[in-house]
């Protein structure tokens, strides 16, 4: 059997580094859209401070623009950005795997301990993507009904989206590890090791 060529470490590095800096490139708008307020609380009496989305007066006048221009089309950003480009990359990943692993000899991965790992890492990724797209669904749905249709709608249902968004929010980053443990089996019996051990 022909041995696989392992991928370079300098290669790996770079495409992390392409996706970091990416990532980070994308969220710089929104650093810049949110900063600390401070107001009364009608409760308490006392000063509080909490997050709001308004451009800080002290940015530059061509970047406070910019991101007054961001801040009006920040729903579509965010869709594009946020939900639309990370299921394309994984999908057009996943077409780009098949199409590669499609071209090589049928006898070389198929009933081999690496072909059953890649699968499996495969089912893994796309069960991923799917709570992915399911959980930032409602909160993109929910952002575009709230920039179109926010002057017609009352506190009360503002904060219901609001919350809406927290929750599924909160699903996903809850779900995700749960479904890495059981999905990918080493890394769940690594876990469990380290939970008994911890126990005893």
């Amino acid at each position: 059997a022909s041995t696989r060529p392992i991928e370079q470490c300098q290669s790996i590095i770079a495409k992390l580094a392409v996706i970091w800096v990416g990532s980070m490139t994308l969220s710089v708008p929104e650093i810049l859209l949110w900063q600390l307020a401070q107001d009364t609380s009608p409760v308490s009496g006392g000063v509080t401070e909490f997050c709001t989305m308004k451009p800080s007066s002290n940015l530059p006048e061509s970047i406070y623009s910019l991101v007054l221009t961001y801040q009006n089309a920040r729903m579509w950003w965010y869709f594009g950005c946020y939900f639309c480009l990370p299921i394309l990359f994984t999908v057009s990943c996943q077409l780009v795997t098949r199409r590669i692993r499609g071209t090589e000899k049928k006898s070389e991965c198929r009933g081999t301990k690496h072909g059953q790992c890649e699968s499996h890492l495969n089912c893994t990724i796309i069960a991923l993507t799917v709570i992915y797209g399911l959980c930032t669904t409602p909160e993109n749905v929910c952002n575009i009904v709230v920039a179109y249709m926010s002057p017609d709608m009352s506190k009360q249902t503002l904060d219901l989206l609001n919350l809406i968004n927290q929750f599924f929010l909160f699903f996903k980053c809850s779900v995700t590890p749960v479904l890495l443990l059981c999905l990918c089996r080493p890394l769940g019996q690594a876990f469990m090791d380290c939970c008994c051990c911890c126990c005893e």
